[in-house]
């Protein structure tokens, strides 16, 4: 019998300025794994904060039962801090060390207690995510992001939880990392709330929990059979809406044909009753006109319901998230050489490096955490200039998106930024755009410091894509990090209208095959290989 862990009752949070985020929300989440999805900004990591106890609730409660741990998806990536400061056994570990130095202080076995064995633990728990290598003494610093995250995983998973929280586990994971990830919480037991875009970690999950609109439902099955229901509900809603439509346009033509008879029986009347008495006319015709406007009432409340299923029908369908554009402006003929590298150096990530784009090329570069691909991204795209080879760069722009999204002015709207990376566009044509990339009504005039993930990568997007000159060549550095999955959507519709050339640092299979990857090539030992 599944056992309880996780009890959220009334509860209700707002932002600083008022701005609600839950109101009313009750929900619990028992033994096994559950996937939590929602659009960017609806909640979820609001969500699992406030189960971790780092936000207070302005109304209801939270409890959990047992012991917690959370991972959050804003982890460190510098400083120095060391591998076991993360792991949380630092005083512990120093406390060892002395003992078996022969410092018999008390102090030093009361902070030891019964955790004898925590390093042989913590090791065991490093190796099972590909740390094994990793010295307790490093710091973060010396990590790739990769390594951060796999790193923070096994701190939490030390606690032996019995309730764990993860948002967004994968981001900056290599392929490897991934399946280690997949492994681990493949034989979890307890209690697991995850928020995730990885759509092969989410069809790992028992149940999915959709956050929408404020409440949540619960989908028993992983994400595809999630899928296939959300399909299938689309399908009854397409038929609905299609219904609805049909039966306006019938109470319509019946209105329409109830006032033209009743138009044909006002003429005839009035000419048939020529020689009645005034008084009689009169009568007869506020009788008529009583009749009359009691049936166009009846045609009128009829078609006015007809008209609100095909709203209500239309809202159950209306996707206004796809992104829908053209890029004429991008396309890079065929064979057209755009980036030419021979023997690249830099530092010891790679020391003898070749690479040929030609034409509009997608490839895919992939490689373990650490080996220089986003380092590789840099050299390409003229931000990091190499300590030897020759390099030749096609005329053109070439455009390159980080993992952190910096590109854009924080401070400054999407449509400030827009104009900024366009100034000779029109302003019909600049409204346009941004209706096209979504940003709509006041979102447009949000600063981009305030947006979610993924309103800030397609604001992006938008300025990167349509900017003045259009990109040849385009660099993206694990791009869907930290998008929910209809983002994810959104980005895979804007590159499959790019035509230029890009490169896509990516561990997300399925998202490669979406954008039509042509060619894939990895990074190992500083050698490029096609895959």
């Amino acid at each position: 019998m599944s056992k309880t862990f996780v009890v959220c009752s009334a509860l209700s949070f707002s932002w600083p300025d008022g701005t609600p985020v839950f109101e009313d929300l009750s929900f619990s989440v028992g033994t096994g794994r559950t996937g939590l999805v929602a659009p960017n900004g609806a909640g979820k990591s609001t969500l699992l904060k406030l189960i971790a106890g780092e936000y207070e609730p302005l109304g209801g409660s939270v409890t959990v039962d047992g012991v917690l741990g959370y991972l959050p998806q804003s982890l460190p990536l510098a400083g120095e801090p060391t591998v076991a400061d993360v792991l949380e056994i630092a005083p512990i570990v120093r406390a060892l060390a002395a003992i078996e130095s022969g410092d018999a202080s008390e102090e030093h076995f009361t902070t030891v207690g019964a955790d004898w064995d925590i390093e042989e633990r913590a090791r065991a728990g490093l190796d099972r995510l590909g740390l094994g290598d990793v010295a307790l003494d490093r710091t973060l610093g010396t990590l790739s992001g990769g390594q951060i995250v796999s790193l923070g995983l096994a701190a939490q998973l030390l606690k032996q939880p019995d309730v764990l929280l993860l948002d967004e586990p994968t981001n900056n994971l290599d392929r490897d990392a991934r399946r280690r990830l997949y492994d681990v919480l493949g034989d979890w037991k307890g209690c697991l709330l995850l928020v995730s875009h990885d759509r092969q970690l989410l069809d790992q999950m028992d149940r999915i929990a959709e956050l929408d609109h404020g409440q949540i439902r619960f989908h028993g099955g992983n994400f595809s059979d999630y899928e296939a229901a959300k399909r299938a509900a689309r399908d009854v809603a397409e038929k609905n809406l299609r219904n609805a439509e049909q039966e306006l346009k019938r109470e319509k033509r019946e209105l329409q044909q109830a006032r033209e008879r009743a138009a044909r029986r006002a003429s005839t009347g009035a000419r048939t009753n020529a020689d009645i008495p005034r008084i009689i006319q009169g009568g007869l015709k506020r009788k008529a006109e009583a009749s009359a406007g009691k049936a166009n009432d009846m045609h009128t409340q009829r078609a006015e319901a007809a008209r609100a299923k095909v709203d209500e029908a239309g809202r159950a369908l209306r996707d206004d998230q796809t992104i829908a554009l053209s890029l004429p402006d991008t396309t890079v003929p065929a064979g057209r050489m755009v980036f030419h590298g021979e023997r690249l150096r830099v530092r010891d990530l790679f020391t003898d490096l070749n690479l040929a784009i030609r034409g509009p090329e997608r490839i895919a570069l992939t490689g373990a955490n650490g080996v220089g691909k986003s380092t590789l991204l840099q050299v390409i795209g003229g931000l990091l200039e190499p300590d030897s080879g020759l390099m030749n760069r096609a005329d053109g722009r070439v455009a390159y998106l980080s993992q952190r999204l910096d590109l854009l002015d924080l401070d400054r709207t999407t449509l400030e930024n827009l104009r900024s990376f366009a100034p000779a566009l029109p302003p019909s044509d600049t409204m346009n755009l941004l209706a096209r990339f979504l940003f709509r009504g006041e979102r447009a005039n949000l600063p981009v410091g305030v947006l979610s993930g993924g309103e800030r990568l397609r604001a992006t997007l938008l300025c990167v894509l349509c900017a003045e000159p259009a990109p040849h060549l385009l660099l993206l550095d694990e791009p869907t990090n930290n998008l929910d999955l209809a983002s994810v959507e959104q980005l895979t519709s804007a590159l499959n209208a790019y035509r230029g050339a890009f490169i896509v640092v990516s561990h997300d299979d399925r998202f490669l095959a979406e954008i039509g990857v042509q060619r894939g090539l990895e990074l190992a030992d500083g050698k490029l290989t096609e895959r």
